[in-house]
């Protein structure tokens, strides 16, 4: 049975991003779109590497790649050249918990240094926290990876940093004269819902706001990857490689 996931069209947009193709010095990947399909089939399903189907090719040389592309940065590339087309009238933040799996747990320090893997513990256990911001059509603009027990509003100002908008929406979580002052420095308008102790309530823009749920959608878009659904991997870094191919591929959709 066929489990590729991209067409030739959505081949195409991604294809000249990618390392080892025709036009480069010592071609030495003439498989890529076959690699891809096969990343794309351990994100969609959430299977183990090593019950990748065959026909995808050795699961250990893949893991290894994507290994490789994942330390070049060249998954963070793919999402990135996609974004061009953003629609940045609107922005919108928020962000989902994400339960770590057993074996996500336990990454080796390297020096004896403490390095911060996105997991923490909160409320449901073993978690990381996905923050995200998303343009005016829902579509992924930036992620940021935290321990599930850190504030929403602790990422705000790092999500829409340089992005320049017309409108910055968020929910009442985000509720901070730091971050509305951020937001309005930058010529955007702030439209977040004042918390209910606040003395003095800011105007909110309602009709607009009532588009806020297109963060949530994208949530949902992701979470069919299962492999960003539910944590598997020790390293942050391997974790938000699987999630900047998902953004990549629902950029393509």
């Amino acid at each position: 049975m066929d489990r590729r996931m991209l067409t030739d069209d959505q081949w195409s947009r991604i294809a000249d991003f990618l390392p080892g193709k025709a036009t480069d010095r010592g071609r030495t990947a003439a498989d890529n779109r076959l690699f891809v399909e096969s990343v794309l089939y351990i994100a969609r399903t959430g299977c183990p590497w090593r019950d990748m189907p065959k026909e995808f090719g050795n699961w250990h040389s893949a893991y290894v790649r994507f290994a490789g592309w994942e330390t070049k940065g060249i998954w963070d590339q793919i999402a990135a050249a996609l974004q061009r087309d953003a629609d940045l009238e609107e922005l919108f933040i928020d962000a989902t918990i994400v339960r770590a799996h057993q074996h996500a747990a336990g990454a080796r320090k390297k020096n004896g240094a403490h390095q911060d893997q996105a997991i923490g513990r909160s409320r449901g256990g073993l978690t990381t926290k996905i923050h995200a911001c998303v343009d005016a059509l829902g579509n992924p603009i930036r992620l940021i990876l935290t321990a599930g027990q850190v504030a929403d509003i602790t990422q705000g100002a790092a999500l829409i940093e340089r992005i320049n908008a017309g409108a910055v929406i968020a929910d009442k979580g985000y509720d901070s004269d730091a971050l509305v002052q951020i937001i309005e420095e930058t010529g955007a308008q702030a439209i977040i819902p004042p918390r209910s102790n606040r003395k003095t309530p800011r105007t909110v823009d309602w009709h607009r706001y009532k588009a806020r749920n297109l963060v949530e959608r994208f949530f949902c878009r992701l979470k069919q990857f299962r492999r960003p659904a539910t944590r598997y991997e020790k390293l942050a870094t391997r974790f938000n490689a699987f999630l900047q191919l998902a953004c990549a591929y629902i950029w393509l959709m």
